[in-house]
């Protein structure tokens, strides 16, 4: 039986390219059984392919090449599960941080929907809504400017990225400011949480009654007119404020250049007096 392959057989006989078969040999991790000294072609043997099988599965599995070739050197069974061990913790760990992000991206696919779906816009209405959760920080705001620069300073006070906080950003305004009509005077800004974390900056907009309205429009200088319309709602069918405003920009020129998409909500707490 031919005991004795080229580089280009073990290529095609273990789906691997000669490529890699090459580099393998160049970081001694797979060296042929023999190398003609005249042509410089490699040979390989049946004996070798449970090696290359051995490799490939390892490799299949996440570990790297050093940590191979360690595990090839050593061929210690206690060497060998550590490994293992160690890589499955890897995988849980990536698969646990995929599971966020397929969560993330499934809500911010919701609420794009249904954002594009609103039909009763600039029309004030009483919402339930549950409690949820923000990293949110104290913070005077009148200009985009100074949102910015606050957002920056919540993103590294709570040392997080901006990957959690695309959609997710939204001010407050105090009701003491907003029963004196100065909409523009924000009183902190805060970033919507998707999952739970550990930072003492979390806070809580509770669960309650919410007057909300929806607009088309994406500059929270256009917001007055809406607070003066939920206010004038409050009125007239007996609620009061009980809370903070909360404002939120669901749709900006960062997701949609057309202007008829932009998405602007408020929600004030209230309760019926």
């Amino acid at each position: 039986m031919k005991n004795k392959f080229s580089i280009g057989e073990m290529s095609k006989l273990h789906n691997t390219p000669i490529k890699t078969l090459r580099y393998y040999d160049e970081i001694g991790l797979f060296k042929p059984i023999e190398v003609n000294k005249n042509s410089g072609y490699r040979y390989y043997s049946i004996e070798q392919f449970e090696q290359l099988n051995t490799i490939n599965y390892l490799k299949f599995l996440g570990i790297s090449l050093k940590e191979i070739k360690n595990h090839l050197e050593i061929r210690g069974i206690d060497y060998f599960l550590e490994l293992l061990k160690k890589e499955k913790e890897i995988t849980e760990n990536k698969i646990k941080q995929l599971m966020i992000i397929k969560n993330r991206f499934e809500n911010r696919i919701k609420e794009v929907e249904r954002a594009r779906n609103i039909k009763e816009l600039e029309v004030v209405k009483i919402k339930k809504l549950p409690e949820r959760k923000i990293l949110s920080l104290k913070e005077k705001i009148n200009t985009e400017s100074e949102l910015e620069i606050s957002l920056r300073k919540l993103e590294n006070m709570a040392k997080i990225t901006s990957t959690i906080m695309i959609g997710r950003v939204g001010l407050t305004i105090a009701r003491e400011n907003i029963r004196k009509n100065e909409f523009y005077k924000y009183n902190s800004i805060f970033i919507l949480l998707e999952e739970d974390i550990d930072n003492k900056l979390v806070k809580i907009l509770p669960e309650g009654e919410y007057a909300c309205i929806h607009y088309r429009g994406c500059n929270h200088r256009q917001c007055a007119k809406y607070y003066k319309r939920i206010l004038a709602y409050l009125e007239k069918n007996n609620y009061k404020m009980i809370g903070d405003a909360v404002e939120r920009v669901i749709i900006d020129q960062y997701i949609s250049k057309c202007k008829e998409d932009y998405l602007t909500e408020i929600q004030i707490p209230v309760k019926k007096y």
